[in-house]
């Protein structure tokens, strides 16, 4: 068996340090989390997690890459495994419940933009990740209207933002009373999905 190249441990070393701070954030909060046990939980040093990231907040920013994507896919698989519209809405609906308002997940989002509200570099690398969710959620919208053959009435950047807005601030409130539903998000989505229709229809 060949051995590792010292690329290949590198880029080991960072996924395992990663992963480990993903599950430690989530469950014990992200300030409440020093490197030291980040180290030891994933079995380095602490010298380990500084050859991989300059700082918590860089490592921070990692775990927030993984999550997205591993949402956003979460999400795409919920609804594209599905034929009809009214499947995949209703897949989208259960998604929502399951996802919108997770605590270790909305805790770490609002918990590290505040705690790096000062720093206009981390700043920057949050709008830049928002605007990168946007345009995620904008591509599914598009891909969905196009299976479908329906005329968006509005761009699917606006209509992935008006999602992902409310969907933030639902988050938030599930987090704190989970037993809110989602049906505020799921009626935005049937009401842009009525809106295309129209559109289509109109058009044709």
């Amino acid at each position: 068996m060949a051995r590792m190249t010292r690329k290949e441990s590198h880029a080991l070393t960072r996924e395992r340090l990663v992963e480990t701070a993903k599950r430690l954030f989530m469950a014990d909060g992200y300030n409440a989390t020093p490197l030291e046990k980040v180290a030891t939980e994933a079995g380095f040093s602490k010298g380990a997690v500084y050859s991989n990231f300059a700082t918590k907040h860089e490592l921070g920013l990692a775990v927030l890459d993984v999550v997205h994507v591993e949402r956003a896919q979460s999400l795409v698989d919920a609804m594209l495994a599905h034929d009809t519209m009214a499947e995949r809405i209703e897949g989208f609906a259960r998604w929502a419940d399951e996802n919108i308002g997770d605590v270790g997940w909305t805790a770490l989002e609002v918990e590290f933009a505040t705690s790096t509200r000062h720093m206009p570099e981390i700043r920057t690398e949050l709008a830049e990740r928002r605007s990168t969710l946007t345009a995620m959620l904008a591509t599914v919208i598009r891909t969905q209207a196009d299976q479908l053959g329906l005329e968006l009435p509005l761009p699917a950047e606006d209509a992935a933002l008006q999602l992902l807005s409310l969907g933030i601030g639902l988050g938030v409130q599930r987090a704190i009373d989970p037993e809110l539903p989602v049906s505020a998000i799921v009626d935005l989505l049937r009401s842009q999905i009525a809106a295309a229709r129209t559109s289509a229809a109109v058009d044709g």
